[in-house]
């Protein structure tokens, strides 16, 4: 039995992000698992995952698909996703657009997102455990919105998203999952 609840995914706070974070690694028992960290490093608002990606990766999260250096954007996407071992859990980080009001929030979810919905593209859902970090409001002008967010935004959720992470896998030996391969083609 999960110890996270099942329910439609809301937006949360910094805390409400740590709390997500300590049960998926309770969950897991702090077994390795790969972050999806979607975006890219041509769009300030979508350079969210990208920054995730490269702070987990200097923290030594060897399981990290997707940086500032080698994002894993819409060309990539596809290759990735047909490279993740069939049912491995995976936890997928990506920038969305929302309302208002929910701007500078997560939507954490056990269960998918859906990357690149915000402006019109259709890829399959992706990640056992999701957090999507609303970082503009959703309008008539997605792609617009997305190049002119706030760097400086995104660049504190990106931090507070991957502070989550270290503070709930904090004890893991993270060099022991260097060992686990993952569908990937890199070791």
């Amino acid at each position: 039995m999960s110890n996270l609840r099942r329910r439609e995914a809301q937006p949360t706070d910094a805390a409400g992000l740590r709390a997500f974070f300590a049960a998926v690694a309770a969950e897991h028992g702090k077994r390795p698992l790969p972050f999806l960290c979607i975006g890219t490093d041509r769009s300030t608002g979508d350079s969210l995952g990208p920054w995730v990606g490269t702070m987990l990766e200097r923290g030594g999260f060897p399981l990290v698909i997707g940086t500032i250096e080698s994002p894993c954007d819409a060309d990539r996407l596809p290759d990735v996703l047909s490279s993740l071992a069939p049912g491995a859990p995976v936890v997928a980080i990506d920038a969305c657009l929302g309302r208002p009001e929910n701007i500078g929030r997560y939507v954490v979810a056990e269960g998918p997102l859906q990357p690149a919905r915000s402006v019109g593209k259709a890829f399959p859902p992706v990640g056992t455990y999701s957090v999507a970090a609303v970082v503009g409001a959703a309008g008539p002008k997605p792609y617009w919105t997305l190049q002119t967010t706030s760097l400086h935004r995104v660049l504190l959720m990106a931090q507070e998203i991957a502070d989550a992470i270290a503070a709930a896998w904090t004890g893991a030996d993270l060099n022991s999952w260097r060992t686990i391969r993952y569908n990937s083609g890199n070791s």
